[in-house]
């Protein structure tokens, strides 16, 4: 821009060379009379162009900065993933994502188990629908191609309608298509690549939607039935077993996700959080969980707790046999209950109904378990509890990732014990020098398996109790503090009314 302003003054030179050198020396009289008041006026006049000159030039510098900055900030619109807007008629796939594919069919949608296809089934007449075929396997873990090459692949085409195309079931509401193969059967992948990415995928339909299922495990829908129901009005469809046509209007075909236990709030419709999805869960337990208090109620003499112990903050241990358990449990008991902790061990297995878990993590005040798939249940705790989790050697990373990170989104008050190496079963096992002990990263450089085997399969904890003591002491103090500014809060409301 400085050269084009050299440029433009050197064009107002050229336009009269002479009008800043002296008039010649034979000049007459009269000519030399009016010579202070020429040169005054064509200096006057030089001035005013070389100052319209420097507007010109400063505008238009202002227009080309103006060029790089935005008027205003992308509206959503702009914003929105691809396949957002899929027309009638059409098919679209969306994979942008590293952890996940998606694809939308809008029109009528059919399915042929058999041939493990959906086809988009339109007019002969309709040019606009070429024809086209796309393959997805609808699981949450796409940068694991081990893992996928297990999980059945699905074949979605445009097809002309014919008499063949005929629909066994009508459908009126829209079908999310996804497997439930997989790592299912892992507490936290059940949650993590399934129920939480269904939620971020079906809630906008608002329970007007149909789910299908691929490799469809009766125990999973029994398991998980409660929530469901929270998320579609209709019984889900064994896509392999039910080979009757099944005909919608539109169809999902895969899962999104967000990130480990956690939902981006800008990326969902209505900005929709974790704690949205903690609110359902509560919705989708409470009327079991009364069923199971008024059965406790018939079968057992229910003792009424003293008001003492009812007031007493209440800490649950999620237990664990085996690798990564807690071999000092019974002292840890002893030691919350003289912090002034209601103790409850919960040791959860396969077959332990959810609702049941639900109910003692979302009374407590506390949770204290050992990294682990266990601890997935931080999402059935309330909103301001403290959840303290016992960090095994070489874990720390995927204990942060998968566990801490989550907590504290949710809302929780993240307590995070990374065990000593004295703590550890595995000080009893190899020398103090050795790299399991002195150099857990290196030891996982070497692979998923050796990680497994050393630090996930071959450890369990012992616990320093005067070293743990201090966080129960001040997860008691915090939650008494909580629970005081609770009260003054509901005080002043009452007064204020």
């Amino acid at each position: 821009m400085v050269h084009h302003q050299h440029q433009h003054h050197r064009k107002q030179d050229s336009a009269d060379p002479t009008s800043l050198l002296p008039l010649p020396a034979h000049a007459d009289h009269c000519k030399c009379a009016r010579k202070p008041a020429t040169a005054l006026l064509r200096l006057l006049l030089l001035l005013a162009v070389l100052s319209f000159s420097f507007l010109i030039s400063f505008l238009s510098y202002s227009l080309l900065l103006a060029d790089d900055v935005p008027l205003q900030a992308p509206t959503s619109d702009q914003q929105l993933l691809p396949c957002s807007s899929v027309p009638n008629n059409s098919l679209c796939c969306d994979r942008s994502a590293r952890r996940t594919d998606v694809c939308f069919m809008r029109g009528l949608v059919r399915t042929h188990s058999p041939s493990n296809s959906l086809f988009l089934v339109v007019d002969s007449s309709n040019s606009s629908a070429s024809s086209k075929e796309e393959r997805i396997r609808p699981y949450t873990r796409k940068w694991e191609p081990s893992t996928m090459a297990t999980i059945d692949e699905l074949r979605l085409r445009t097809a002309n309608r014919t008499d063949r195309h005929r629909c066994d079931v009508h459908h009126d509401v829209p079908a999310v298509f996804f497997s439930t193969g997989g790592y299912t059967g892992n507490v936290y992948h059940e949650f993590n690549d399934g129920i939480l990415p269904l939620y971020v995928t079906a809630s906008r339909f608002d329970r007007k939607v149909v789910f299908v299922i691929l490799e469809y495990h009766d125990w999973w829908v029994s398991k998980y039935g409660d929530i469901l129901s929270r998320l579609s009005d209709f019984p889900p469809v064994d896509f392999a077993r039910d080979r009757r046509s099944h005909c919608f209007p539109e169809a999902v075909v895969g899962l999104r996700i967000h990130d480990e236990l956690a939902i981006d709030a800008g990326r969902m419709a209505n900005n929709k959080t974790i704690r949205d999805f903690r609110a359902m869960l509560d919705e989708a337990y409470r009327p079991r969980i009364l069923d199971i208090v008024e059965e406790e109620k018939k079968t057992t003499m229910m003792t009424t707790k003293s008001q003492s112990q009812s007031q007493k903050p209440k800490l649950v241990i999620v237990s664990r046999n085996g690798s990564r358990g807690i071999e000092n449990e019974g002292e840890l008991v002893k030691l919350a209950q003289d912090i002034g902790f209601r103790v409850q061990v919960l040791a959860p297995k396969r077959t332990t109904e959810l609702a049941k878990i639900y109910r003692a993590l979302n009374s407590s005040d506390v949770m204290v378990g050992v990294h682990g798939a266990a601890m997935t249940h931080l999402l059935f705790m309330r909103p301001g509890a403290v959840f303290v989790q016992v960090v095994p050697l070489g874990t720390d990373w995927a204990a942060e990732a998968y566990y801490g990170e989550p907590a504290a989104k949710l809302g929780l008050k993240y307590v995070r014990y990374a065990i000593s190496a004295r703590e550890s079963s595995l000080y009893r096992e190899y020398p103090r020098d050795d790299p399991v002990l002195r150099d857990p990263e290196s030891v996982n450089a070497k692979g998923w398996e050796v990680t497994k085997k050393v630090y996930l399969d071959g450890q369990s904890v012992n616990l320093d109790l005067q070293r743990f003591r201090k966080r129960l002491v001040r997860a008691h103090g915090y939650l008494l503090a909580r629970r005081s500014r609770n009260a003054l809060s509901t005080s002043e409301e009452r007064n204020s009314v």
